[in-house]
């Protein structure tokens, strides 16, 4: 697999320096797909690989330490970025650094470890210009 890869199932993806924000996240040696998906595929995935039945905004995949998959549901992030005060790109890009942040290994089961990983999501936000 290339070190970064975008695959777009939807009309269109907003700009971002997806592959500039996956290297400073997770290393250049990292190889990421990145999908954008509708809100049936996305249901789909979670429920096969995860077992839940929503329908998610951003799902994340380590398939190996050095190696993993985003899939990102533009039409969900339309529907929830006003809650987030972000604009739909903003919160397409948010997405994108949390998944990121996910396959480094971060959660946010806990509320010390949701304390840390958002955290780390404001530094991005700020760094990569997100609104």
């Amino acid at each position: 697999m290339p070190p970064f890869s975008i695959t777009q199932k939807v009309k269109t993806i907003p700009h971002f320096p997806y592959e500039t924000v996956k290297n400073d996240i997770l290393g250049k040696k990292y190889s990421l797909s990145l999908s954008f998906v509708g809100p049936t595929r996305a249901q789909k995935l979670n429920q096969e690989y995860r077992k839940k039945t929503y329908t998610p905004n951003v799902l994340s995949f380590p398939l190996d330490t050095t190696t993993g998959e985003i899939v990102i549901c533009p039409e969900i992030a339309r529907k929830e970025h006003k809650a987030y005060n972000l604009s739909v790109d903003g919160y397409i890009a948010f997405l994108f650094v949390h998944g990121l942040l996910h396959l480094k290994g971060h959660d946010h089961h806990t509320e010390p470890e949701a304390l840390a990983m958002e955290k780390l999501e404001k530094r991005y936000m700020v760094k990569y210009s997100i609104v």
